[in-house]
């Protein structure tokens, strides 16, 4: 399952994300801004952060207008690895070495083709362990003190 956030700034890219994941009968939870009025994304990040927390989400995407401050507020939760990713090679390569768990992108950024492009490339590469896992475990020992 995959948590999906965005605030009045991600909105656009999130209906397109969302489309997206229909279409490749992904299922999805979606939260924050429905509508494109005003929210706030700290607040967003917290309820999709939330659900990876709790098990009801193994993943999640979280949308503002650039990606930054939505990746900020994500990280502040005990437990999230959250990436602002551009491309594709970034989205791999958080996964592959940060085994990051929350995707963040910038609505008014990224265009909607290169974005599904993103997403499909996260949620399709696994995390691969070996020496990374010490490294992730550094930062959770950081988290922690």
């Amino acid at each position: 399952m995959i948590a999906i956030g965005s605030d009045h700034g991600g909105y656009e890219l999130k209906q397109a994300v969302t489309a997206w994941l229909r279409e490749k009968n992904i299922p999805f939870l979606e939260f924050g801004c429905m509508d494109g009025q005003s929210c706030d994304y700290p607040l967003v990040a917290s309820e999709v952060c939330g659900r990876i927390l709790n098990g009801s989400a193994d993943k999640a995407i979280l949308i503002c207008g650039t990606g930054i401050g939505i990746s900020i507020a994500a990280n502040k939760i005990k437990g999230i690895r959250a990436a602002l990713c551009t491309d594709t090679y970034m989205a791999k390569y958080t996964r592959l070495h940060n085994n990051a768990n929350v995707l963040c992108m910038g609505g008014r950024v990224t265009g909607s083709g290169s974005a599904v492009e993103i997403v499909d490339t996260f949620l399709n590469t696994d995390f691969e362990g070996g020496r990374h896992q010490r490294r992730v475990d550094q930062i959770s020992d950081i988290e922690n003190n």
